[in-house]
């Protein structure tokens, strides 16, 4: 049984639907329940819902063999877990935003406002700039508005959200999209049945192209 950690939400339905495609069905998921764990023995998969920042711990320590995580969680936590597929789905972007007409002055610290440390950090120790990390949790958008940092660095799907707050992009720093992950020691023991998998996911995806 191949157990599959599946990132809650509207992404996850739209993972699920691939995984379906693709020849790994679990009708049970679809029932209008609050059950987490849903399997199918003749397909072989075990399937459970997760919140989407936790899929790589799962998949890491070994609870799921494969699962479906953001290319953001992965640069931001570093999980040690072999990223197999891009699935070409929840496209956007990690960028740095600010306030309308901001220009940048090198002869003092950066204030960067983000949930997303570590890729800001690598993302200026790159440019040789002087940084200030505030780490929020929730409405980035505000930090800058309200004096907080000069910065932010966040995903950006649309740009509604900073247009309506007077913020704009400045820089792109990656390209994020969901990845199909696998846990080291899974893709040793259960290789044929994973890569089955894989192969699978990657013909349908040929199919919608």
């Amino acid at each position: 049984m191949l157990n599959v950690a599946l990132p809650k939400g509207r992404l996850g339905e739209k993972v699920y639907a691939m995984f379906e495609k693709a020849g790994f069905p679990c009708p049970s998921i679809k029932e209008n329940n609050r059950k987490l764990i849903f399997e199918n023995e003749q397909a072989g998969v075990r399937y459970f819902w997760v919140k989407p920042s936790d899929v790589a711990i799962y998949v890491e320590r070994g609870a799921a063999d494969i699962g479906v995580a953001g290319k953001d969680i992965l640069l931001e936590y570093k999980p040690d877990v072999y990223e197999l597929l891009d699935l070409n789905l929840g496209k956007c972007r990690m960028a740095v935003a600010a306030k309308a007409g901001f220009r940048d002055d090198n002869r003092r610290t950066l204030r960067v406002a983000t949930k997303f440390s570590n890729i800001a950090a690598n993302h200026y120790l790159s440019k040789g700039r002087d940084i200030d990390i505030i780490h929020l949790n929730g409405s980035i958008e505000i930090a800058p508005i309200l004096g907080l940092s000069d910065v932010i660095v966040d995903i950006v799907e649309t740009g509604t959200t900073l247009k309506e707050n007077n913020l704009e992009v400045i820089e792109t720093i990656v390209p994020i999209s969901a990845r199909l992950i696998s846990n080291k020691a899974s893709l040793k023991f259960k290789s044929e049945q994973i890569e089955n998998l894989r192969r699978e996911l990657m013909k349908g995806m040929e199919k919608d192209d």
